[in-house]
C-alpha cells in the first residue's frame, strides 16, 4: 500500500459537489481508503486568471494502486464528471484531479512527473496540503510547511 496526496479543484457547475462526488469516487477505487481530507478553499484562478474563483481541496489517500494506474483513475474521475482536457491550459473546469506527491517515489516520463513539478509555486495546493501533512518533505523542494510561508495566500480562504 502506498500514501497517495490528490489535489482536488472546481470552479465550474456546483464546485463544492464535485468534490463530493470525486473524493466518493476516489474512496470507491479498488482497495483504496481516503484517509484524511482537507478543508475545502475559495482561490484565486491561477495562470489565466479571468476566470471564476476555484474550489481547492487535498485528500491522503492509502492504495495498492502504482502512480500510472493511479493517475489513469483520477483522468477517469474527471471524465465522468464532465471535464475535457482539450481546452484551454489552466482554464476553467469541472473537476481537477492532480496526483501530488506518492511516498517513497518518483517519476519523469512523459505522462507523470512525481512530485508534482509545480506543487511548490501554487497557494491553492500548499494550504490544503499543509492541514493534512505539514512536515512531508517533498524531494527535492524541502517541507510543505516551509514551501507555504514562500507563497502568497492572499484571496485564499477555508470555507468548509
Amino acid at each position: 500500500m502506498m500514501r497517495a496526496y490528490v489535489a482536488l479543484g472546481s470552479n465550474l457547475g456546483d464546485s463544492r459537489q464535485q468534490l463530493l462526488h470525486a473524493i466518493e469516487a476516489l474512496a470507491g477505487l479498488p482497495h483504496t481508503r481516503v484517509l484524511a481530507r482537507s478543508r475545502f478553499y475559495r482561490t484565486p484562478p491561477w495562470g489565466i486568471v479571468d476566470q471564476p474563483d476555484f474550489l481547492n481541496a487535498v485528500v491522503v489517500l492509502e492504495t495498492p494502486l502504482a502512480p500510472h494506474a493511479l493517475l489513469d483513475a483520477l483522468l477517469e474521475i474527471e471524465r465522468a464528471a464532465g471535464r475535457e482536457r482539450h481546452g484551454e491550459r489552466w482554464g476553467p473546469r469541472t473537476l481537477d484531479l492532480d496526483l501530488l506527491h506518492v511516498a517513497g517515489t518518483t517519476v519523469c516520463d512523459e505522462r507523470l512527473t512525481l512530485p508534482h513539478p509545480h506543487i511548490a509555486e501554487r497557494a491553492f495546493v500548499l494550504l490544503p496540503l499543509s492541514e493534512l501533512a505539514p512536515e512531508l518533505e517533498i524531494p527535492g523542494q524541502g517541507r510543505v510547511s516551509d514551501l507555504l510561508r514562500a507563497v502568497d495566500t492572499q484571496g485564499c480562504q477555508a470555507v468548509a
